[in-house]
C-alpha cells in the first residue's frame, strides 16, 4: 500500500500543476515542426559564432550526418551499446504478424490490455472526442463553462443534473458486449490475460464474462454507487432505474444525491488501480492497447511502464501515443512506430472489433470467438 500511496501523492501533485484540460490542449510536435526546429537550431549555431571565428573562417559546430554516424559508432564500440535494440528485441518481425507469432509460439503468458472508448462504440455508446458525434460535441444545450465540467466533481456537487441527463447517453440500455469484449474473455480462457485495464465505465467487460479479478476499471464504474452524504452503497440495477427516471437519484437514508462510482476530474483513481498497476506492468510480456486516444493522464502513462523488452500492439483507427513536449519533460517516451530504431511497437489500424477478428484469425481462434458470440445470442 505504501507504493500506491506514493503514486497517488505524485498524481495529486501533477494535477495541481496541470489540469487534464490543459494537457489535452498540448499538441505533439509534428514532423514538419521538428524539421523547422532543426533549421532554427542550425541558424542559431551560425548566428552564435563570434566575430573572431567568422574572420578566421571557423565553421559553426553543426555536424554532418556522416560525422554523427561516426560518433555513434565510436561510442557503440567503446561502451558496447550498439546492439542494444537487438538485445531487447523479442519479435522476429516488428509487425502484426510478428506479434501474433510471438503469441502462437508461447513466448507471452501475461498479456495486459488497455481499453478506451473506441472499444465500446460498436455497442452504441458514443466516445468523447469524435468530431460531431462525441459526447463533448453534444453538450452545448447544457451551457457548461467547458465540456469537461460535466465530469468535474466540484461542478457536480453544485449542479448534478447535467451529468445524470448525459448519463442516459452513456449508460447502455442493453448491456451487450462487443466482439472485442468477447476477445478479452477469450484471452482469459486461454490463460493469457494477466489484467484488463479500462477507461470505460460501461461495465461491458463484466457483461462479456471477464472475471472481476481480471478487471481494473481505472476511471470507475456504474457497477456500484454511493451516497454523497452517508456513503450508503447502491447496486447497478438501482442506479439504472434512477438514471432512466426524471428524478435525481436520492439516498433512501439521508436524501443526499447518490453518485455512481466513476472517477470525476478532481477525484483520485480507485485504490485497486494503484495496488495492481506496478506489479502488473512489471510482469507484462505483451501490452495490447485498444481504442484509446492516450491523452488522459495518468492512464496514458501505462504504455511507458512496461519492461523495455515488452512488445506493444496498438489497435485503433489512427496512430496515437506520441508524447507532447510537456509529456517528454515528465519522462514519457510514448509509442514509436515509424523510426528506424523501433523494435517492439506495432500499429493495426481499424476498429477494435475488426482488430479482434484479425487477431483471432491469426491465432487460429476464430471458432472459439464464434462460440462466445453465439453464447451471447442464446
Amino acid at each position: 500500500m505504501a507504493e500506491g500511496g506514493d503514486e497517488n501523492t505524485l498524481l495529486k501533485t501533477e494535477k495541481q500543476r496541470l489540469s487534464c484540460e490543459d494537457l489535452d490542449k498540448i499538441e505533439p510536435i509534428s514532423p514538419e515542426e521538428e524539421k523547422e526546429e532543426g533549421v532554427l537550431e542550425g541558424e542559431f549555431a551560425k548566428s552564435s559564432q563570434t566575430e573572431a571565428e567568422k574572420e578566421e573562417g571557423v565553421s559553426p559546430t553543426t555536424e554532418s550526418p556522416e560525422d554523427m554516424d561516426k560518433i555513434r559508432q565510436f561510442f557503440a564500440e567503446k561502451l558496447h551499446i550498439g546492439s542494444l535494440a537487438n538485445e531487447l528485441k523479442v519479435l522476429e518481425t516488428v509487425d502484426f504478424e510478428g506479434v501474433m507469432k510471438y503469441i502462437r509460439d508461447g513466448y507471452c503468458k501475461n498479456i495486459v490490455t488497455m481499453a478506451g472508448a473506441g472499444m465500446s462504440t460498436s455497442a452504441g455508446i458514443p466516445d468523447f472526442r469524435s468530431p460531431g458525434s462525441g459526447l463533448y460535441d453534444n453538450l452545448a444545450k447544457y451551457d457548461l463553462p467547458r465540456p469537461e465540467a460535466v465530469f468535474d466533481i466540484d461542478f457536480f456537487r453544485k449542479q448534478p443534473e447535467p451529468f445524470f441527463d448525459l448519463a442516459r447517453s452513456l449508460y447502455p440500455s442493453e448491456l451487450k458486449p462487443t466482439l472485442c469484449h468477447r476477445f478479452i474473455r477469450l484471452l482469459e480462457q486461454k490463460g493469457l490475460l494477466l489484467r484488463h485495464y479500462t477507461q470505460n465505465i460501461d461495465t461491458l467487460e463484466r457483461a462479456a464474462g471477464v472475471s472481476d479479478d481480471k478487471i481494473v476499471e481505472a476511471h470507475g464504474t456504474f457497477h456500484t454507487s454511493h451516497c454523497t452524504g452517508c456513503r450508503r452503497e447502491y447496486d447497478q440495477q438501482w442506479m439504472k432505474e434512477q438514471i432512466f427516471s426524471t428524478d435525481l437519484p436520492r439516498c433512501q437514508s439521508c436524501e443526499a444525491v447518490v453518485k455512481p462510482d466513476i472517477v470525476f476530474f478532481g477525484e483520485s483513481l480507485p485504490a485497486r488501480f494503484f495496488e495492481l498497476v506496478s506489479d502488473d506492468l512489471r510482469r507484462c510480456d505483451l501490452l495490447i492497447i485498444l481504442g484509446t486516444s492516450l491523452v488522459v493522464q495518468p492512464f496514458a502513462t501505462l504504455v511507458d511502464r512496461v519492461q523495455d523488452t515488452c512488445p506493444r500492439l496498438l489497435v485503433n483507427k489512427e496512430k496515437v501515443g506520441r508524447p507532447s513536449v510537456l509529456m517528454r519533460l515528465f519522462g514519457q517516451k510514448g509509442l514509436d512506430f515509424d523510426s528506424a530504431s523501433n523494435y517492439r511497437d506495432v500499429c493495426w489500424l481499424g476498429t477494435c472489433d475488426d482488430g479482434a477478428r484479425a487477431m483471432a484469425a491469426a491465432l487460429g481462434w476464430e471458432e472459439d470467438l464464434r462460440k462466445l458470440e453465439s453464447e451471447a445470442d442464446t
